[in-house]
């Protein structure tokens, strides 16, 4: 049970913590809104920037670890699609949110800190490329999606415009692409440059976690939840099965990178399933409802994992 309390609880905590937050109303209505901004805007890019500045480049790009975890992840995204369309007769758009709830973790806001407090500074880079490939791909991949969907595409529209103006827009992209730009220069940080950015990338894990509390107050599970169900499903078991057999049994994986991969495709569903299906006025009920689902039973899902990593 050490793993359990040592590294999953205390992560749990601070959502629990920021969820009792924001259900007794203690910072304001406006408190989810402005402390997702700072982690989002400022916290994690600072992370991110820190993290792969001062990473080899060799290390940066492992093509057995892209493709244990990229590969994985495509895979899922396309027979959840396919499930979507065939199981709940669902169009382009709705069945790539579905896909997406199925494989989009939350790898930014919970991922990083649980890799690095399982894992230490060793965990820290696989969870952030991990992080960069799903937001990039994934949110591209499902805004063309529903561009190109007939019945939703709009004469004004243009798909590949939109899908790349949402993946610039991301400061988690942009934050990471200049930490690899940084690192591939060779220099190194002024001192105290280097002081602010790790005092600042020290604040996203917490503010991450507390703030994932703070969002999951009020989102509705009810309807439709043989739908949100096998999207918990997928994103808590299938996800992070094939995942694991690609980081094992197919790819060769350094053991603690695939590990990490394993950890990232067994987490959650992230936050952005919400904003993308918000953005678009579709399937907003069912994409909270998956990632207030999956975070609950998640719970158990990754302490099992743990548990059953520090019994081998």
């Amino acid at each position: 049970m050490a793993p359990v309390v040592n590294v999953v609880l205390p992560v749990f905590a601070l959502i629990l913590v920021g969820y009792l937050a924001g259900r007794f109303r203690l910072l304001g209505d406006a408190s989810t809104e402005a402390l997702n901004r700072f982690v989002y805007y400022f916290a994690l890019p600072a992370m991110f920037f820190a993290a792969l500045s001062r990473m080899n480049p060799a290390e940066i790009f492992d093509p057995a670890f892209l493709a244990a975890y990229g590969g994985g992840e495509l895979a899922v995204f396309a027979a959840a699609m396919l499930w979507g369309r065939l199981a709940f007769r669902h169009g382009l758009s709705e069945a790539s949110l579905f896909a997406m709830g199925g494989v989009f973790g939350n790898t930014g806001y919970m991922g990083v800190p649980l890799a690095l407090l399982a894992f230490g500074p060793a965990g820290a880079l696989p969870a952030i490329i991990a992080t960069v490939f799903k937001t990039t791909v994934i949110i591209a991949l499902v805004t063309i999606l529903i561009e190109i969907d007939p019945r939703r595409r709009r004469p004004e529209s243009h798909v590949l415009a939109d899908a790349a103006n949402a993946v610039l827009r991301s400061p988690l992209v942009m934050s990471a692409a200049g930490g690899i730009l940084w690192s591939l220069i060779g220099l190194e940080f002024p001192k105290p440059i280097a002081a602010f950015l790790d005092l600042l990338g020290a604040a996203a894990g917490p503010c991450a976690l507390f703030a994932i509390g703070l969002f999951l107050v009020g989102k509705p599970i009810r309807k439709e939840m043989g739908e949100i169900g096998a999207m918990t499903v997928i994103k808590l078991a299938v996800h992070p099965l094939v995942t694991w057999v690609l980081a094992f049994h197919v790819f060769a994986v350094d053991p603690v990178w695939a590990t990490v991969a394993v950890v990232m495709a067994a987490l959650p569903a992230g936050a952005n399933c919400f904003v993308v299906a918000q953005r678009y006025d579709i399937y907003v009920a069912r994409a909270s409802g998956g990632v207030l689902l999956s975070t609950l039973f998640s719970v158990i899902t990754l302490s099992a994992l743990f548990s059953y990593w520090a019994i081998r």
